[in-house]
């Protein structure tokens, strides 16, 4: 459950972003209002329920066998970039209420480089687990 709750999540973290890039470059009220939606469900829908359950059955492993997992360095990187990227959920977050409040004040090129983001953690934490370089 916590990988396919993790896969839901990046999911979630890549689409939000691209559709930030879209929005971005709308001109006309209905595709701006579309967006909206679409933003607003995707968060709601998909990002926080997959981000709870990701985070609540990363918990669960970790009660497991908490002695190795809180001494083992390559948890404490992945718990690191498991932060950065729950910092990085809730400025998603800020910025689609900027979109919501019509207050947006970046770029689509903004938008594309905030997009890479997401792929960068995916990377260092699936290298992490898998192959658990610091143990």
């Amino acid at each position: 459950m916590h990988i396919i709750a993790m896969v839901c999540w990046f999911a979630a973290l890549f689409y939000l972003p691209r559709l930030f890039v879209y929005h971005s470059m709308s001109s006309d009220q209905i595709s701006i209002e579309r967006f909206k939606i679409m933003e607003r469900k995707l968060y709601k829908g998909i990002a926080n329920p997959s981000m709870i359950v990701t985070i609540f059955m990363g918990v669960a492993l970790f009660y497991t066998n908490p002695n190795y997992y809180i001494s083992a360095t390559w948890f404490q990187i992945k718990s690191l970039l498991v932060i950065l990227l729950v910092i990085y959920h809730f400025a998603c977050l800020n910025l689609m209420r900027q979109f919501q409040n019509n207050e947006n004040a970046h770029s689509h090129v903004f938008y594309r480089w905030f997009n890479e983001i997401p792929v960068i953690m995916l990377v260092g934490i699936v290298i992490l687990v898998a192959v658990k370089p610091f143990n």
